[in-house]
C-alpha cells in the first residue's frame, strides 16, 4: 500500500482515486542548474514527463465542469522585460456586464506543467462556472516548457505573471471584466507566484491592479523540511516529497542565498507584505506544505493585511486541481475563489 492509500486522514474518494500512485521520493542533490536541465532533457525524463502529461490530460471532466455557458479562447500578451509571447487560458460566463475575474497561475513548482492541460482545463471551468471570468496565465517553467517554449529561472516566470496583470487590467473593457474584481490565485508553484505578483506589484505601486489574493497550498519556502514546519517531516512523501535541493536550485539558487521574497516569500518581511489585499491562505491537511502556510497567514496578519486561513481536511496537496478525485470539495473551494473575487 502507498501512503496515500493507507493513510486514514485522506478522504475515501482521494484514496481509492489517487492511492494506485507510488509514494514520491527525493531527488538526487545536483551540483548545480545546468546538471538537473541535463537530466531534465534526458531520453528517459521527457518520456517520463510526457507520459505525466497524458495521465494529467484525462483529468477533463465536463460533467463536473461543463462547458456549457461559457465563452472560451486563447489570449496572447508580450511579457515584459523580454519582450517574449505569453499565452492565456481565458474562460468568461455568457452573461451580461463585466464579471469579476481570477487571474490564475498553475502549479508545478515553477518548474512544470500548463494551463492548457485537461486538469487545468477542468479547474478553469469549475471556477468560470462560479460566476467569474477566469485568465489562466501561461508563463515560462523554469526546467520543462509550457505552451511557452522558452525555459528559463527566477525572475522569468514572475515576469510574465506581473506583465500578465497589467495586460488584462487593460484589457478589461473588451474582455467584459470588471477592472475593480481581479484576484491574483494559484496553486502549489502557482501559490507562490500568486502571492510573489502581489509584493511585486506593491513594490512597483501598482497593487490597485488587484482586488484580492488566494494562495491554494503555497510553495514559499524553498528548503525542506524544516523543524518550524512539522508538516514538511510527517506528510513528505504523500503526493510529492520536498526534500533535496533541486527546487531551489533549477528556480535559482542565488535568489534563494540571498533571501528574495519574491522568489521564496517565507523571507517576506512585514514591510514587504504590508498593504497587499485580501489573501486567503488554503491549505490541505495532509499536505507537507501545510505548516508553512500557515505560518505565512500569521505572518499576513502581523504585517496588517486582512488575511483568513482554511484547512482542507482529508486532502493532500493539491486535491482540488484533481477535481475528478474530490468533486464536493473541488466545488467547495472553486466557490471560495469565486467569492473573493465578487467580494474582495
Amino acid at each position: 500500500m502507498t501512503r496515500i492509500a493507507d493513510d486514514a486522514r485522506l478522504d475515501p474518494r482521494i484514496r481509492r482515486i489517487m492511492g494506485v500512485m507510488p509514494d514520491a521520493r527525493a531527488g538526487r542533490d545536483v551540483a548545480d542548474r545546468d546538471e538537473l536541465l541535463a537530466k531534465a532533457n534526458s531520453e528517459s525524463a521527457l518520456a517520463a514527463a510526457a507520459a505525466a502529461d497524458a495521465n494529467l490530460n484525462r483529468i477533463d471532466s465536463t460533467d463536473l465542469a461543463p462547458l456549457e455557458g461559457l465563452d472560451i479562447s486563447t489570449l496572447e500578451f508580450t511579457s515584459a522585460p523580454d519582450g517574449n509571447q505569453i499565452k492565456v487560458s481565458f474562460m468568461r460566463p455568457q452573461v451580461e456586464g463585466p464579471v469579476p475575474c481570477v487571474y490564475y497561475m498553475h502549479g508545478g513548482g515553477m518548474q512544470t506543467m500548463s494551463a492548457f492541460l485537461g486538469m487545468y482545463k477542468c479547474w478553469g471551468r469549475l471556477i468560470a462556472q462560479q460566476g467569474v471570468a477566469v485568465a489562466m496565465v501561461d508563463f515560462r517553467n523554469a526546467l520543462y516548457p509550457s505552451s511557452a517554449p522558452e525555459v528559463a529561472p527566477f525572475p522569468a516566470g514572475l515576469n510574465d505573471c506581473v506583465s500578465g496583470v497589467r495586460w488584462l487590467a487593460g484589457q478589461a473593457d473588451e474582455l467584459g471584466i470588471d477592472a475593480s474584481k481581479i484576484i491574483l490565485a494559484g496553486e502549489s508553484g502557482g501559490g507562490n507566484l500568486s502571492i510573489a505578483t502581489g509584493m511585486q506589484l506593491l513594490k512597483d505601486g501598482d497593487i490597485d491592479l488587484v482586488n484580492g489574493i488566494y494562495a491554494m497550498c503555497p510553495y514559499l519556502a524553498g528548503e525542506w523540511p524544516q523543524d518550524r514546519f512539522p508538516s514538511s517531516t510527517d506528510n513528505n512523501g504523500i503526493f510529492i516529497n520536498v526534500s533535496g535541493n533541486n527546487a531551489r536550485m533549477v528556480y535559482g539558487i542565488e535568489a534563494f542565498d540571498e533571501g528574495n521574497p519574491l522568489a521564496w516569500p517565507m523571507f517576506a518581511t512585514a514591510d514587504d507584505l504590508a498593504g497587499l489585499p485580501t489573501t486567503v491562505i488554503s491549505v490541505n491537511e495532509c499536505d507537507p506544505l501545510r505548516d508553512e502556510g500557515i505560518a505565512f497567514y500569521r505572518m499576513l496578519n502581523e504585517a496588517g493585511v486582512t488575511a483568513r486561513c482554511r484547512q482542507v481536511m482529508g486532502t493532500m496537496h493539491g486535491s482540488e486541481v484533481f477535481s475528478v478525485s474530490c468533486p464536493g470539495i473541488a466545488t467547495e473551494t472553486a466557490s471560495s475563489i469565486a467569492h473573493l473575487a465578487k467580494t474582495g
